[in-house]
């Protein structure tokens, strides 16, 4: 009989491609694959490591699963991903009852322990039926930010192969998935390491002839060195979203240079210009860090006047969290009181809630092409609620459009046209054009 196998997940949608990649290697005959809180054979767990909060929820899923095999509920435990990678010695002296410990980097040391030959990597198991899906493009950071944890957890900066990410895609329209995510630590790092040049450009345009694919969205893009080609695709390649997620994280010069970000303001305040003013109606996403070691008053309130001239349409935020190992952890003192950190949250976050707000209500009366994500059920088909999102929505971190009544033969994944019909600070209301 095969041996029952389930997988949990925690962290970023880049665990999940690892994940969906792992599962891609197992032979039917060998493994069920399965979900819910049920007996299995192997439980594992694929862990994230980047910030306390995350790592708190990983061992507290650890110390779980311990529970469970207790129980009789897992015959083994085994542990990979990125809290493993970086307390490769403490945890299995803490935790002796893990049968096996792995790193971020040890796929096919897992798929071997599983006593699986690993193959290559451009096969995904994918547990639910979804329009989209995240595309890994590279692994690990050559970047040195002060405060993040990231390089020396999952290693140099890796691009996949052109070839290899082609193929991967092509499964994925074969499956019926018609947006790709690219993500990666930096995606606009990607190629200098195999091409010898910035090469998402090009990457995008192999990408876009996939029969199938309809979008393409980038995250986690670094400011600096911003290739100016990636701008002409977005602009002129109909298949690119006009959607950028460009972390930032601040805004003044002194935060900036104690973050390691190799970037000024007035660098970033000219890069935001060229983005709008090269790809007209670009949504920009982009993310905050409040109360880094130094961030007087000062600083802080220049970071507030930045959003407020910016008028970011998605913008998220958190807290500085010191990571032991990281250069700022050893040179910088943790200074700014964590009550001061949150007040500083909570005032950035508000500003933010007017400004998409604002942004949303200019949104009403216009029509767009939404994908299907999933359905709210109701008493009768009519009543069922339509959870969609534009090209200038990407799933899991912003607001969705909520259709009522759409048509009864609409399914997940597929793509109608909407006009919106109402706003509120993070969520739209439609009706589907017929």
């Amino acid at each position: 009989m095969p041996r029952k196998l389930r997988v949990v997940t925690l962290g970023c949608s880049k665990n999940t491609v690892d994940t969906e990649h792992l599962l891609a290697q197992l032979p039917a005959d060998a493994f069920t694959v399965v979900d819910g809180d049920v007996p299995v054979d192997v439980l594992m767990l694929n862990t994230c490591g980047f910030i306390g909060d995350a790592k708190e929820e990983s061992v507290e899923a650890i110390l779980e699963a311990v529970e469970a095999k207790k129980r009789g509920e897992a015959g083994e435990v085994v542990v990979f991903g990125c809290l493993s990678q970086r307390y490769a010695r403490e945890l299995p002296a803490e935790i002796p009852e893990v049968d096996a410990w792995f790193g971020a980097r040890d796929l096919a040391p897992v798929l071997r322990y599983l006593g699986v030959t690993p193959g290559p990597l451009v096969t995904r198991r994918i547990a639910e039926a979804k329009g989209y899906a995240y595309l890994k493009i590279s692994e690990g950071c050559d970047r040195r930010c002060s405060y993040c944890a990231i390089p020396f957890i999952r290693g140099a900066h890796r691009s996949v192969p052109m070839e290899d990410l082609v193929a991967e895609a092509e499964g994925l329209a074969a499956r019926g998935v018609r947006e790709l995510i690219l993500i990666a630590q930096d995606t606009t790092y990607y190629g200098l390491d195999l091409y010898h040049r910035r090469a998402l450009a090009e990457l995008l345009g192999r990408l876009s002839a996939v029969p199938g694919i309809e979008w393409l969205r980038i995250h986690y893009s670094y400011p600096a060195d911003f290739p100016e080609d990636v701008l002409a695709a977005m602009a002129s390649n109909p298949k690119v979203c006009h959607y950028l997620d460009i972390p930032l994280q601040h805004i003044a010069d002194g935060v900036l240079d104690r973050m390691h970000r190799h970037v000024d303001g007035a660098w970033t305040r000219a890069l935001i210009a060229r983005l709008r003013r090269e790809v007209p109606g670009v949504v920009l996403r982009t993310t905050m860090i409040v109360g880094h070691p130094g961030e007087t008053e000062e600083a802080f309130e220049e970071l507030l006047d930045f959003v407020r001239e910016a008028r970011f349409e998605r913008l998220g935020a958190f807290t500085y969290s010191e990571e032991e190992g990281t250069y700022g952890a050893e040179h910088f003192a943790d200074d700014v009181p964590p009550e001061v950190k949150q007040e500083r949250l909570d005032r950035l976050m508000e500003l933010q809630r007017g400004i998409s707000l604002d942004y949303n209500r200019s949104r009403v009366g216009t029509e767009v092409r939404v994908m299907v994500d999933g359905f709210i059920p109701g008493p009768d088909p009519e009543s069922r609620i339509a959870v969609c999102r534009s090209e200038f929505e990407s799933p899991e971190v912003d607001g969705e459009i909520l259709v009522r009544g759409m048509a009864p033969d609409v399914k997940v994944g597929d793509m109608v046209r909407v006009r919106i019909t109402a706003a509120e600070e993070y969520d739209l209301t439609g009706r589907q054009i017929l």
